[in-house]
Order: structure tokens, then sequence, then C-alpha cells
């Protein structure tokens, strides 16, 4: 078509204003503008004037650069994440001393001295986080603080001791290991305290339960983990570490040692910087690493699918990365919970999403849960045939109303995971092992 017979599209005519009309519209909008503005600011410095407030600015302030960078298919740096860990978990610290001091100035003066006997009380006790988020209370006469990854350690060379009975209402999460000394009986009195016989805990120079580790031995291998490796309420014998050293000795006609690196509240963050710790140091030739449903987040919320997959991937990715690049094999043993034997399994998101997200063969990780079932069954036949109560479960701390492993349960965990780490290991490379 010839330029001559094209339409020329028609722009509407706009009504004129005049021009001291304009600018005085114009002045108005930025007047207005200016108002929110000075409001947003000083709200903004209001918030930031207190400490929960500047965690939420900062917070805030993150976020909104991660999501930014997310929109553009940029992942967010992982120090960024690392900063906001700390910056959530020093506030809720903050929070909880605050409140724990106003508590315990009602407890009772009985109860207080236990509590200062223990080095749990608001001047001494150590605030830190544990249990993938939350923050713990713990006895500053059996643990330290660690500000290395681990959050906090077990002093070296401390003999001490469970107790038990003992509820605090409106206090940090704590737990009553306390020294085992010729003081502790004066320190119970007039408390509703009772000692856990049988559950007597020492730790060895490295700071880990168990005796002095044999670095000479012909296999050695380190367990990580969190109170299911520590072992609660049993002795320094019974935990799984040691069953599983006496088992690998006895399959495997070795010279064994397993190192106990188990923490109460230990995450796999945790779990890895305590890997990146001894592994130099002790030169393992297999790991263990032990998980339990809190290490995504709350118990009840992980067994809902609510974990927090993302951030745990993370750290279990770093633990196995780590032990390939050393050449270590790396068995990964999630903890059966007792409600999932006694109960619905519910194992879809617990422990199945750990399978999922694990970045390793299956042949790498043993879901012992089917062997504590069997075991269980057997042990119930066995008590209806002789007249015997079949509860509470034998295999957990059932009796103390907790439920961790009992001995029982130590030594079940020990021979599944024996079985498995002797396949892994293989009979030639013992014997090679063994020749040098």
């Amino acid at each position: 078509m010839s330029r001559l017979f094209r339409l020329k599209r028609v722009v509407p005519l706009r009504q004129g204003t005049f021009f001291f009309v304009e600018r005085s519209r114009r002045r108005e909008r930025w007047f207005k503008l200016s108002i929110v503005a000075t409001t947003l600011v000083v709200v903004a410095a209001l918030i930031a004037a207190a400490p929960r407030g500047r965690y939420l600015v900062v917070s805030l302030a993150d976020r909104s650069r991660q999501l930014a960078w997310q929109a553009v298919g940029v992942p967010p740096d992982r120090s960024e994440i690392d900063a906001e860990w700390a910056r959530y978990r020093q506030r809720g610290i903050v929070d909880k001393l605050r409140e724990f001091q106003n508590v315990y100035a009602g407890i009772d003066p009985p109860l207080r001295r236990l509590m200062k006997y223990a080095g749990n009380d608001p001047e001494t006790g150590i605030l830190r986080w544990g249990n993938y988020s939350r923050t713990l209370l713990l006895p500053s006469t059996v643990f330290v603080p660690d500000d290395t990854g681990r959050s906090y350690r077990l002093r070296p060379s401390t003999r001490s001791v469970w107790l038990r009975n003992l509820t605090i209402q409106r206090i940090p999460l704590t737990f009553f290991l306390v020294p085992d000394g010729p003081d502790l009986g004066e320190a119970m009195r007039g408390t509703t305290a009772v000692r856990v016989e049988g559950s007597v805990q020492t730790t060895n120079s490295w700071g880990l339960r168990g005796p002095e580790p044999d670095t000479d031995a012909t296999l050695r291998g380190i367990i990580l983990g969190d109170s299911y490796m520590q072992g609660l309420f049993v002795g320094d014998e019974q935990t799984p570490s040691e069953c599983l050293k006496r088992h690998l000795s006895r399959n495997l006609k070795a010279r064994v040692e397993v190192l106990n690196t188990g923490h109460l509240g230990y995450s796999p963050e945790q779990e890895y910087y305590t890997l990146r710790e001894y592994a130099d140091r002790f030169r393992p030739r297999f790991v263990v690493l032990s998980l339990f449903a809190n290490d995504f987040g709350d118990l009840f919320e992980v067994l809902e699918g609510k974990g927090d997959w993302e951030e745990g991937k993370y750290w279990l990715g770093q633990i196995t990365q780590f032990c390939r690049t050393r050449g270590l094999i790396c068995l990964t043993v999630p903890a059966p919970w007792v409600n999932q034997l006694e109960g619905q399994r519910k194992a879809g998101f617990y422990p199945g999403m750990v399978s999922n997200i694990l970045e390793s063969t299956g042949q790498s990780y043993l879901d012992p849960f089917e062997d504590f079932a069997t075991e269980l069954l057997r042990l119930s036949t066995e008590r209806q045939r002789e007249g015997r109560p079949t509860s509470p479960n034998p295999l957990f701390n059932g009796s103390l109303g907790d439920g961790h492993f009992s001995p029982l349960g130590c030594d079940l965990w020990a021979r599944a995971v024996a079985k498995r780490l002797g396949l892994l290991l293989g009979d030639e490379r013992i014997e090679k092992e063994i020749s040098h």
C-alpha cells in the first residue's frame, strides 16, 4: 500500500491545565509521598532501636535480597544463609536468657541449689543452639561453649550422672547431667530429683564419651550423632559406639576402635564440624552418621512433612563430600523412633525424606527399623509365653519415661550397623590393613 493512503493514528486531545494548577498538584503529590516516606523511616527507626527490632529489620532485608536473587535464577550465597542463621539463633538465646532470669527467681530454693551445683542457673548455665534451631540450657560443669561450628561440646575428663523426675516450667530445654561428686547428695536434698543408677558418663581427654581412643587400632571409625549416640541413661560400656566396637572386633577378627562423637542436641551442621575436627587426628576408615527426625525441625512437624529438607540436604551433602574426598566409607543410619514402633509407622517423611535427600548409594543407607520391629516382636512373644508384661518397650528407656535406646536397643543397633559395615569394608580390605 502506498504511503499516501496510510491512515495516521489519531492522538486524542488532552485537556490543557493552567501551569499554576499543575504545579500545585505536583507539590501535593510530593508532599504526600514525603509524609509516607518519613513515616516509614520513623517506624523503621523505632523498630531498629530495640534488639528484636534490629534482628527483624536485618532479617527482612536479607530475605528480600535472597528472594530477589532467586527471582532471576541465582541461588543465595551460603555465607548470607549462615549469617542469617547466626542472627536467628543469637536472638533466641537473648530472649531465653531474659525469660529465664525472670523465672529463676520464683523457683524453690532447693531446686535453685541443685541448678547452681550443676551449673545451669542464669549466671553459669550455657545457653546455646541445638536440635536444629532450639535454644538449650546446658550445665557448665559438663559442657563448654564452642564457637567453631559445634555450638557446645562435652568437657574433657569429666564424670557425670543423670538425674530424672525434675520438671521446671517456662525455662529453656535443659538436661540434668550433673557432676557425680561427693556433694551431689546434698545438692539433691529437698528436691524431687532421682539418680539414674547405671547412667554414669565419663569423657576422655578428647572431650568425648568413652575411654581414651586407640589411635593405632587396625580398623578405626567415627560415629556422628546426637543423644542417641551419646547414650542417655546407659553406662559407658553400653553406648552404641562401644557395642559397635565389640561386634566389629568379633565379626572381623580385628583390633577396632570407634570414636563416639555423639552429643545430645547435635544436628548435621554440628556433626559436619565435628567430623572436620577429628577426621585428620583419628584417621578413620569409616564414618557412621546417625540421624533423628528433629535434625530437620520440630519432631512432630517433620513427621507431617514440614521439615527443613533443603537445609538438611546441604549439611548432609557436606558430610558426604568430606568423606568422598578422603576415601572414607560413610554409612547413614536414621534412629528409629519408639512411637513409630508402637503406633503408626508414618515413615513417609521420616525417615523416608532422609533417603530422598541423601546424595549417596542405597548401600550406604541403613534403616534399622525392621531389625527393631522384628526384635520387639520376638521379645514380646517370649514374655507372653513366660507370663510377663510386654511393656514398657525393652529396646528403649520406657521404664524411665524416655525414648532413647536402652542397653538392649544400643546392642541391637550396633549389630545391624556392624553387619552392613562388614560388607561395605570387605574381607580383603580388612586383611590388607591387618597385614600392614
